[in-house]
């Protein structure tokens, strides 16, 4: 009999991922140590009849057990395919459980196809996989192999042990285990992944929080509770002052809720105050009923993410200031809850906006293009931006034409389109530029009574409300995230170190990814 005993085969990080140790038919773990710990290392796919290797601190491990894992590795067939691996348990040594699991092939890089560096993304499927199975075995610490990629292995391992549990009792929940990596490797780009992990978690602790436990005034306290520290400003602004600037599209959607409606300025300042800063809008819907045009009764709780765009904002500026990014960078996030009632928006209303065009509300469902609009030409007017990112879950054509593969991206700049497509493939988190035809513009501009409409005509939804957008932004370089596909819930093949059915903080990696281009390319 071998030394150690090997606990289970997890065959792919998806069903890994979207169950618990029960549900796939395994023993769970139990130790006597009070603090057990956990290690992940990776092995590469096999090559022809190449024999099959490790990764280089693999090899240390191996070598430090006596060529024990190596051998059980070859014994039980493992080919190294990304998020395939095995659990090994009563090895010698400080680690009571070994995670073992295939990087894919050595050498990975870009992939032009597919639009993905698949070195990149195979450590973070390899990371995520490991240290969620040494999660549910209850792992106290997890040690991560870095791998070929530090930083993408922190990521995968911090996305993947991460979930929302704060409404379970606390002994129902499942412990977070610390994250340390293990043996050789680039420190400072694991401490980097760790930073901009947890910034996305941040986004998903936002979005995945029941609308009644955040409302417009809890998601300011959150914001300032973590922004504040970290040394961005947060100013919060009332429903006095917003009727005061006449931000009449915001009140419009918001007046239908007893909730007041909030907008948040935050700024983080990584250079000069005199230079310019890059803006970023974000949807803050609270809450998404549809108002007068209620959606259907069955899941419409995912729609307590509709503010998943405040909430990336929220979390790329986190990570900014982490990483002292050299840059300045704003965010405006309106906030408020969309809900039928005696006040609420009807069909048919028309609002002028604060450039003077007026606005028709054909359908209140469509409710994000409007709230936005006169926050979007306040900022603009206010912050006097070098260029703008506005980030929502607006229409969902977007999420019918790529579902949770990509996020859509509309830019005025094939500059900016280039380098998001750039930041997409490197994080994994990928976009994909949609047109911004004047064929969109003249169906939502041709209007009898009124200069625009809300929805227009057709079921392009997402072309549409960026067609609005784009209007707004008559002289600055514009992208605009649709994040209603990646954003929210992803039910169908969610990404190995995200989670089943839960808000997902995308694309907030992808945002940083793009901000530290720009500040690069300034320096």
């Amino acid at each position: 009999m071998p030394a150690c005993r090997e606990l289970r085969i997890f065959n792919s990080a998806r069903r890994l991922f979207g169950h618990e140790s029960a549900s796939l038919g395994c023993r769970a773990f139990s130790t006597k140590c009070d603090k057990p710990k956990g290690v992940v290392v990776g092995i590469y796919q096999k090559d022809g009849d190449k024999p099959i290797k490790s990764s280089e601190n693999g090899v240390l491990l191996d070598d430090a057990v006596g060529g024990k894992i190596m051998s059980l590795v070859r014994d039980r067939g493992m080919d190294g395919r990304p998020g395939k691996g095995l659990l090994f348990n009563g090895l010698e040594g400080e680690f009571q459980t070994v995670a073992v699991v295939g990087m894919g092939p050595s050498g990975a890089g870009y992939n032009e196809a597919e639009e993905l560096d698949e070195g990149m993304e195979n450590t973070r499927i390899a990371a995520g996989t490991g240290a969620r199975a040494l999660q549910l075995q209850r792992m106290s610490e997890v040690h991560v192999d870095g791998m070929d990629f530090a930083e993408q292995a922190a990521e995968g391992a911090a996305l993947a042990v991460w979930r929302y549990n704060a409404n379970k009792r606390k002994k129902n929940r499942l412990p977070t285990p610390k994250l340390h990596m293990y043996g050789k490797g680039d420190q400072d780009a694991w401490v980097r992944g760790l930073f901009k992990a947890e910034s996305q978690n941040l986004a998903r602790r936002l979005s995945d929080t029941p609308a009644n436990q955040m409302t417009p005034s809890i998601f300011a306290q959150a914001t300032v509770d973590a922004l504040c520290p970290c040394g961005v400003t947060v100013e919060v602004r009332s429903m006095d002052w917003i009727e005061d600037m006449s931000l009449n599209s915001f009140l419009m959607i918001a007046k239908g809720s007893c909730e007041p409606p909030l907008l948040l300025e935050c700024s983080y300042c990584g250079t000069s105050p005199e230079d310019k800063a890059v803006l970023m809008i974000g949807q803050g819907l609270t809450f998404h009923s549809g108002g007068l045009c209620l959606k259907k009764k069955d899941g419409m709780d995912e729609y307590r993410g509709s503010m998943s765009g405040a909430a990336v904002c929220v979390g790329v500026l986190r990570a900014a200031a982490a990483l002292s990014l050299p840059m300045n960078i704003s965010a405006v996030l309106p906030l408020c809850e969309h809900m039928p009632s005696g006040m609420a928006v009807k069909c048919g209303d028309v609002v002028t906006l604060l450039n003077g065009v007026t606005l028709g509300i054909k359908n209140v469902d469509k409710a994000p293009v409007v709230m936005l609009a006169d926050p979007l030409l306040y900022a603009q007017a206010n912050f006097k931006p070098k260029m703008i990112i506005s980030v929502g879950s607006i229409g969902d054509g977007v999420n019918c034409g790529l579902g949770g593969s990509a996020t859509g991206l509309w830019s005025n700049s094939s500059y900016v389109a280039k380098q998001f497509r750039k930041a997409g493939g490197i994080t994994g988190d990928r976009v994909w530029r949609m047109p911004l035809f004047r064929y969109f513009r003249h169906i939502v501009t041709k209007n009898t009574t009124y200069d625009m409409s809300n929805c227009g005509r057709g079921p392009a939804s997402s072309c549409l409300a960026a067609a609005i957008l784009h209007t707004m932004v008559p002289c600055l370089d514009w992208a605009h995230l649709d994040i209603r596909g990646t954003g929210m819930l992803t039910k169908i093949n969610t990404l190995p170190y995200l989670l089943k059915d839960s808000m997902t903080g995308r694309p907030t990696r992808t945002i940083i990814q793009f901000m530290y281009q720009l500040a690069c390319a300034q320096t």
